[in-house]
C-alpha cells in the first residue's frame, strides 16, 4: 500500500524512499524544509533546504540513523535521528534568518568561513616556518650537537640572510627557490667575501638537507619535519671553486723553525698556548681552544672533532702530549670548565686571540696561523712519517669502512713518536737538511 505523504511521520516517508528523489519531511521555522533522499547505496542523506530569491539550495545536514531513539537531539556515531536533524536544520535556519539583510547564503558562507580558517592557518604556518626560523634552529640543533660551527654559521646567516634579504628571510623555507640563495651568494663575493659565500651556500645546504631528511631520519629533532621542506634550494646552486682553493703556502721547514724560536722561551699564559698548539702538531684553533678541563688526561688530551660530519656529534680525537707540550699545558694552569682561559675556565680563549697572538710573536712576513698546521704535516712527511698517521695526528683523512668500524687501535704510539720527531726537526739547526731515520 502507497504512503499518504498529507499524513505520514517523516519516518514513514523515509521508510519509503525510493534512490533519487528529494522528499520533504517537515517545515522548519523560520524557513526552509528538512529533505531527505536516499542515496544508490543505501544510505538516506538528511538536509536542510531553503530558497534565496528565486533559487533554492540545499546544505548537507548528515546522514539518517534508523537505529538512534527518535527524540534523541544529538547526533549519534552512525549519524542523525530526526530530531537531531530538525534541531540542525533549525540552527541554520536561524542563522540564514539573522543575515537575511546580508545576501546571507549557509552553504557560501560556511564555504566562505572554511576557506578563511584555512588561509589564517596558512598564514600562521608561513610565519611560523620561515627560512629565517630554519636556519635558527639548525643553528640551534648543532649547539645542541657540540658542533662550533654554529658560531660561524649564526654570524653568516645573520649579515649575509637576514639583514640582507629580510623579504626573502620572512618566507615560508619551502618556497625559497635555489635562484634566491645564489643571489645571496652573488652578494656575498661582490662584498670580496668569496670564501664566506661558499660557506653560506654550505650552511644553507645542509639546514634544508636537516629539515628533508627529518621525514625519515629518527635522529632529527621532530621539529624540523614541520617545515614540510621536499626539495632543498641549496643544492640548485653552484660553489665559486676559485674561492674554494687550499692554501699551498705551508711553512717550510725553516719558517716554522724561526717561529719555533720566537715562541720556545716566550713567557707567561699566551708563550704556553702558543707553545701547546705547535707541539700538538698544529691542532685546529678552534678545536683546541674548546678543549676541557676534565679531557686533559695524563699523557694526552682528548679534543671534538665536528669538521666534515652534518647532522652528527663532534668525533673524540685524542692527542699525545710529549713532555715539552705538557709542560706548557700545565703553564696554562687548567682550571674550571675550559683549560685555556683567562677566567679560571669559566670561558674558554677565543680561536682569533690566539690566532693574532701567534701573528704577533712571529718575526716572519705575511705570517697565517693557518699555515702552521699545514707547514707541520709536510714537515712530518719530509720526515716519512705515513700520511696515514699524519692524518691521524691532525683528525683529517680518516674515511673507510676499516677505519670506521674495524680498526679499533688508537694509534697513541704512533702519534706521539710523530710529535716527538715534529720537536727534534724544531729544535734542529736550521742550516741542517739531514732527517734521522730509525733503523730497521
Amino acid at each position: 500500500m502507497a504512503t499518504n505523504l498529507a499524513t505520514a511521520t517523516p519516518g514513514q516517508i523515509i521508510n519509503g524512499l525510493q534512490p533519487g528523489p528529494f522528499k520533504t519531511l517537515l517545515k522548519i521555522k523560520p524557513s526552509g524544509a528538512l529533505q531527505a533522499r536516499k542515496q544508490a547505496n543505501g544510505a538516506t542523506a538528511l538536509y536542510w533546504r531553503y530558497s534565496i530569491g528565486t533559487t533554492s539550495e540545499r546544505v548537507l545536514i548528515g546522514v539518517y540513523d534508523s537505529s538512534a531513539a527518535p527524540k534523541s537531539l544529538e547526533p549519534t556515531g552512525k549519524g542523525y535521528s530526526i530530531a537531531a536533524a530538525t534541531r540542525a536544520a533549525e540552527a541554520l535556519a536561524l542563522e540564514h534568518h539573522q543575515h537575511r539583510e546580508e545576501g546571507g547564503r549557509p552553504a557560501l558562507m560556511a564555504a566562505e568561513k572554511e576557506a578563511k580558517s584555512k588561509a589564517q592557518a596558512a598564514k600562521v604556518e608561513a610565519e611560523k616556518f620561515t627560512l629565517n626560523n630554519l636556519l635558527t634552529d639548525y643553528c640551534d640543533h648543532l649547539e645542541a650537537l657540540g658542533r662550533v660551527a654554529h658560531k660561524d654559521a649564526r654570524s653568516i646567516f645573520k649579515l649575509h640572510v637576514l639583514e640582507a634579504w629580510p623579504k626573502i628571510a620572512a618566507l615560508p623555507a619551502n618556497q625559497v627557490t635555489g635562484e634566491q640563495i645564489a643571489d645571496m651568494m652573488r652578494r656575498t663575493i661582490e662584498l670580496g667575501k668569496a670564501r664566506t659565500a661558499n660557506k653560506l651556500r654550505s650552511y644553507v645546504r645542509a639546514a634544508y638537507q636537516t629539515a628533508k631528511a627529518a621525514r625519515s631520519k629518527p635522529s632529527i629533532p621532530v621539529k624540523f619535519k614541520s617545515y614540510n621542506v621536499t626539495h632543498n634550494p641549496g643544492a640548485d646552486t653552484e660553489p665559486d671553486e676559485s674561492a674554494n682553493k687550499a692554501d699551498k703556502r705551508p711553512l717550510t721547514a725553516e719558517e716554522l723553525r724561526t717561529y719555533w724560536q720566537a715562541i720556545k722561551a716566550a713567557p707567561g699564559f699566551r708563550g704556553a698556548v702558543l707553545r701547546l698548539h705547535l707541539l700538538t702538531g698544529g691542532q685546529r684553533i678552534e678545536q683546541l681552544v674548546n678543549l676541557r678541563t676534565e679531557n686533559v688526561r695524563d699523557g694526552g688530551i682528548t679534543l671534538f672533532d665536528g669538521k666534515g660530519r652534518p647532522g652528527k656529534p663532534p668525533r673524540p680525537h685524542t692527542v699525545p702530549l710529549i713532555p715539552q707540550a705538557a709542560a706548557a699545558l700545565l703553564e696554562c694552569q687548567p682550571q674550571g670548565t675550559y683549560a685555556l682561559s683567562t677566567d679560571k675556565g669559566v670561558t674558554h680563549l677565543a680561536a682569533t686571540t690566539l690566532s693574532a697572538w701567534a701573528v704577533e710573536a712571529s718575526p716572519l712576513p705575511d705570517f697565517q696561523a693557518k699555515r702552521i698546521r699545514s707547514g707541520v704535516e709536510t714537515l712530518l712527511a719530509s720526515a716519512r712519517i705515513s700520511s696515514d698517521i699524519r692524518g691521524r695526528l691532525q683528525s683529517h683523512g680518516i674515511a673507510g669502512v676499516q677505519a670506521r668500524h674495524y680498526d679499533g687501535h688508537d694509534y697513541m704510539d704512533e702519534k706521539r713518536q710523530a710529535l716527538e720527531t715534529l720537536h727534534r726537526l724544531l729544535d734542529a739547526p736550521e742550516a741542517s737538511n739531514v732527517v734521522q731515520l730509525k733503523a730497521g
